[in-house]
């Protein structure tokens, strides 16, 4: 099934329910929407040469346009590739280069000079800003019919770095974007016309997932005059709109305990992910905002959907497991198998540490361009997150470590070997280690532990120039240490976790 059918499906139920409102700009309603989506899927095709199968790249902050444009995409038989905007130009060309892009929408913050400069292939992609005549124009267009597409037809083409830190297209078929939605429906929000799905994470990640069960069942899409996260302006939305959803990383719940001032009467459920949330912070949020959060597990090869916490699991305490239950990430979505795996793949008892392990019908495809990776993530059919977990014996996972090294910083994903690779560039620089450390604010923080070239001085103003000019700026370490030497094993490997207890609290 094309996930376009099921924008359609709403626009004849609801096609006067309002579908998109990004504030102080654009209103659709459900039936203007679809005719948007039809027209613009029939451009792709004559205006842009766009044939089935082809990606499309959508580099943008939140708007509007990102709605119809996902739509029109599946619609045309194309696959999204939604980028974050922050990425440094040099990354986005990388995935404009290794998906073969011919077609990149974007928002006027994009500096695509500095990414067609950086381009590798020779492949010529035709940039338009949504905001411009040119896009505009494309609505001229007789609305087209939606194409039939294969289960297995790629629709998102998520683009998440590996352990060597180099970017890896995930590719989430259209059938597994339809079980992340049923998912979603059944175990996360039981969503309804009315509704408000605010967007002030990311649409190139999570918050942009949640569009497809949201417009499923008629809810609207809420895109702030920010196009972002501002505590001000949510307080404000929550005391105007009835019924309002949204994701957030970890951080940005804090932020808003901090700092919003209004009752949140109309917040129906905070949804959060993406990186650690301490108990003491969640008992925090539970007092501010009472039984309203729901917490979820995924990572980009099964985006959102392996576990939940919800939220009665926040606050039921009738057999004295509560605080367990919160240090938790929750129990399987509906579908969806877990298992604790050791080195060997041999499945672990319960309360033991191994990696945690997953299948079901929201898992990838695999990666595009790399059967070498795929084969070894997907390895006898269970996608292995390189995440190290317990399960309970009622089926709560609690995350215990990341075999990857993986640091999630605010919400976004930071592989410690992309950092070293650019620092270690700097004349001055012999050995570095890229560690997370807890931070209250951003969930982890990033510090550079750096050993020096014999007679060399310490220049954190000429590390921080080096990271700015190949590194987006959400990736920099925000604390630099200068040691004699890195702790090492007999093999020369780098201790990392003696590397982490040996600065802490420094």
């Amino acid at each position: 099934m094309n996930l376009a059918h099921m924008l359609l499906r709403t626009a004849r139920r609801l096609p006067g329910a309002p579908a998109v409102i990004e504030r102080d700009r654009t209103q659709l309603d459900y039936a203007r929407l679809a005719d948007r989506v039809l027209r613009l899927a029939s451009a792709l095709h004559s205006r842009l040469a766009q044939q089935p199968g082809a990606r499309v790249a959508l580099v943008m902050k939140n708007n509007a346009a990102y709605v119809e444009l996902l739509y029109a995409c599946w619609a045309a038989g194309l696959a999204a590739i939604p980028v974050n905007v922050k990425l440094h130009p040099r990354e986005v060309a990388f995935i404009l280069d290794d998906a073969g892009a011919t077609a990149c929408f974007v928002t006027d913050d994009v500096d695509t000079v500095a990414v067609a400069a950086a381009r590798a292939s020779q492949t010529s992609t035709t940039f338009i800003d949504v905001d411009s005549a040119d896009y505009r124009k494309l609505f001229d267009s007789a609305p087209g019919e939606i194409a039939d597409v294969l289960q297995d037809a790629v629709a998102w083409l998520f683009y998440t770095s590996g352990t060597t830190g180099k970017p890896k297209g995930v590719m989430l078929t259209h059938a597994n974007l339809l079980a992340a939605a049923l998912n979603y429906l059944a175990d996360v929000d039981h969503a309804a016309p009315g509704e408000h799905l605010l967007h002030a994470a990311p649409m190139s990640h999570g918050s942009g997932l949640y569009i497809v069960p949201n417009v499923a069942a008629g809810c609207t899409q809420l895109i702030p005059a920010s196009r972002g996260f501002d505590v001000a302006e949510i307080d404000t939305l929550l005391a105007l709109a009835a019924g309002t959803k949204f994701f957030a990383a970890p951080t940005m719940v804090m932020r808003l305990v901090e700092g919003m001032r209004g009752e949140a009467s109309s917040l129906k459920s905070i949804i959060y992910g993406g990186g650690p949330m301490y108990v003491s912070d969640a008992l925090r949020a539970l007092e501010r905002f009472g039984p309203r959060l729901t917490q979820i597990y995924g990572q980009g090869e099964s985006p959102m959907t392996i576990t939940v916490l919800t939220p009665a699991d926040h606050v039921d305490d009738h057999d004295g497991q509560r605080m367990h239950r919160l240090a938790s990430v929750g129990r399987a979505q509906t579908g969806i198998e877990i298992e604790i795996f050791d080195e060997g793949d041999r499945r672990l008892p319960d309360g033991r540490i191994g990696e945690v392990c997953v299948r079901g019908a929201t898992v990838m495809r695999g990666y595009l361009n790399n059967p070498q990776a795929t084969a070894t993530t997907l390895a006898g059919g269970w996608l292995h997150t390189g995440d190290l977990g317990r399960l309970d014996a009622h089926g709560y996972l609690t995350l215990v470590d990341r075999s990857k090294d993986l640091v999630i910083s605010g919400g976004s994903n930071i592989y410690p070997r992309e950092v070293e690779e650019v620092l270690l560039r700097h004349p001055s620089v012999r050995e570095i280690a890229v560690i997370g450390e807890p931070d209250r604010e951003w969930g982890e923080a990033l510090v550079a532990v750096i050993s020096l070239r014999e007679g060399a001085v310490a220049d954190i103003a000429a590390l921080e120039a080096l990271c700015l000019e190949h590194l987006a700026r959400f990736k920099r370490p925000k604390r630099y240490v200068f040691v004699d030497d890195l702790p090492k094993n007999a093999a020369g490997k780098v201790l990392k976790r003696e590397l982490r207890e040996r600065i802490g609290g420094r």
